[in-house]
């Protein structure tokens, strides 16, 4: 198609209004302009197809014969245009709302509070992924992921959520009163890790350490590990903000705190582009509740 040949959208939309109401003032009230833009906009159309398409009759306007023909193919056409519109907006109010997140912020931070979205959206389908996996957002598919880090992910858009460093932590109760001084000094401990991930490893390769035996090492899903954090399970690295309530309480003990991530945190994680309503509303809904101090310093 030779798009150049077409005339403006906005000149083919006010002669369309115009045929429709056969009126230059309805047809600038249907399109909240003046009627003296629309008949601007008709003018421009007439000059640019080399034909008139309207004659005044009495307060209002009729088409000639070019005019309703091209009005004939103007309305089957904005139809058609109308229903493809409404079908999308259909399918995509219809499509459950994707979020990806890992288990730990599900855990602690999003289940605690999903029932008061729950309550404010009943229209609005959930359909929540916790998983430490990175999650590709593609169209039609996941909407929205809560990702840990820096906020630099190529080709998405991210905002800050929760701002948190990352802690090496033990229970007092398995800690006792051993001093810990170095990152060697943790490394017959029982470790408690987050399906998915790989933190120890990493955390030990940032301090330099290389483990001169297998470490002990126990996989778990993310509720899991906070749980067995607080018995004394084992020791592991996470979320500053997650277990601040425990921190505060000595409960936990705050081993190692990794500079190496401060001002990192949590993100909200979208493609760029409109976003839908109901992944609107929620985006919204979270703003609302984002801590005004959640760095853990």
């Amino acid at each position: 198609m030779d798009w150049r040949a077409i005339p403006s959208l906005n000149s083919l939309r006010a002669f369309a209004a115009v045929a429709e109401t056969k009126s230059l003032s309805a047809a600038g009230r249907d399109l909240n302009v003046t009627h003296a833009a629309i008949s601007q906009q008709v003018r421009a159309l007439e000059k640019h197809l080399g034909v008139q398409l309207t004659n005044r009759a009495g307060r209002g306007v009729e088409l000639t014969e070019e005019g309703a023909q091209l009005y004939e193919g103007l309305r089957k056409g904005f139809d058609a245009i109308g229903e493809a519109i409404e079908a999308i907006s259909r399918n995509a109010s219809a499509r459950p709302l994707n979020i990806t997140m890992t288990p730990s912020f599900a855990v602690s931070w999003l289940m605690p509070r999903i029932n008061d979205f729950r309550h404010k959206h009943p229209d609005i389908e959930l359909m929540l992924n916790p998983s430490a996996e990175v999650v590709e957002l593609t169209p039609g598919g996941t909407d929205l992921a809560v990702r840990f880090g820096r906020g630099t992910w190529p080709g998405l858009e991210s905002e800050p959520f929760l701002k948190t460093n990352f802690v090496v932590v033990g229970a007092k109760c398995l800690i006792g009163d051993r001093k810990i001084e170095k990152p060697e000094d943790i490394l017959d401990y029982p470790w408690l890790q987050e399906y998915g991930t790989n933190e120890l490893a990493h955390w030990l390769e940032r301090q330099g350490v290389v483990p001169q035996a297998k470490l002990n090492v126990t996989h778990l899903p993310g509720y899991m590990v906070l749980e067995g954090l607080r018995r004394g399970d084992g020791i592991s690295a996470t979320a500053r903000a997650f277990i601040e309530p425990d921190i505060e309480t000595g409960n936990l003990q705050v081993l190692f705190e990794d500079r190496f991530h401060s001002g990192a945190g949590y993100h909200l994680v979208t493609r760029p582009g409109v976003q839908r309503p109901a992944l609107k509303a929620f985006i919204s809904w979270m703003r609302s509740l984002r801590p005004e101090q959640s760095d853990g310093t």
